[in-house]
């Protein structure tokens, strides 16, 4: 069985974080080691909210104490999504460490989670020049959003070339395989979404229909499907086009149920069985 260490915040109301990535995963019959960076009320764009911000500390104490119990040998992989600080940053490079040392063959999937194009930044300022200086020489997978890409590389890509040339260089970098997503380039089009999956084995480009909405989370339930299909199948086509169909399927029934928070226990179907599918095409 596939083993995950989940290193991410978490919220008792909605769905952020670990609270986002654990259950899908689990759904997918993957087993989940979820460590909490936070534990809030609710996630925080609701502008207020409640609970601590734990020490670094403690978060990495929780990890000793995982592999304490042997089961950092038995992980498959590292997750991790926001960090919030480089202080929590510090703390996940050290639990990226121990697991590599506990299995030479784990991987880390690293969410560089920054801000968003209308958004602007949503972290502190130590946070960026972490994950360009410090976690893309280390993670061996990366899923930034369009704009996290442009910030890892430090331009803005507006085509699809563009696009490409810079997620070469950070696979030049350290991580072999890449997954951009809420892709979108000079090409796209405007009722459209697109992911940028590349590896090894070329660059792959899954396009689905474009949904009026903005969904806290999402972005870490797409971190968290992406590399349980990666680790299944070992191709990041794959993986991306498995990706999109469930995050097509979650996001639509959360738009037709009305809800804020994304809808994954009725939704919870499509992390199996898709309700559609997609084809990625090959761009290189």
């Amino acid at each position: 069985m596939t083993s995950i260490l989940s290193i991410q915040s978490s919220v008792a109301y909605g769905h952020a974080g670990n609270s986002a990535a654990a259950f899908p995963l689990m759904r997918m019959g993957v087993e989940v080691c979820p460590v909490l960076t936070v534990h809030f009320s609710n996630h925080t764009g609701y502008g207020a909210w409640r609970g601590p911000l734990l020490d670094p500390a403690d978060v990495l104490d929780v990890v000793r104490g995982i592999d304490e119990r042997g089961a950092l040998a038995g992980c498959d992989a590292l997750l991790s999504g926001y960090l919030g600080n480089g202080a929590t940053g510090a703390t996940v490079l050290a639990a990226a460490e121990l697991l590599r040392e506990r299995n030479p063959d784990a991987v880390w999937c690293c969410d560089p989670v920054m801000g968003d194009v209308g958004r602007g930044f949503f972290v502190h300022e130590d946070v960026p020049p972490m994950f360009r200086d410090r976690v893309v020489p280390m993670a061996q997978i990366l899923t930034p959003n369009h704009f996290e890409l442009d910030q890892l590389v430090g331009r803005e890509t507006h085509t699809l070339d563009e696009i490409l040339a810079a997620v070469d260089e950070l696979r030049d970098r350290g991580p072999r395989t890449v997954l951009v997503t809420s892709m979108v380039s000079t090409d796209t089009d405007p009722s459209t979404v697109q992911m940028l999956a590349v590896d090894d084995a070329g660059a792959h480009l899954v396009t689905t229909p474009r949904l009026d909405a903005y969904f806290v989370g999402s972005g870490d339930v797409t971190s968290a499907i992406f590399l349980a299909h990666l680790l299944a199948s070992g191709a990041a086509r794959t993986a991306a086009e498995h990706t999109a169909a469930s995050m097509f399927g979650l996001l639509r029934r959360t738009l037709e149920l009305g809800r804020r928070e994304l809808a994954l226990v009725d939704a919870q179907d499509e992390f199996v069985a898709p309700t559609r599918t997609f084809t990625a095409d090959r761009v290189r």
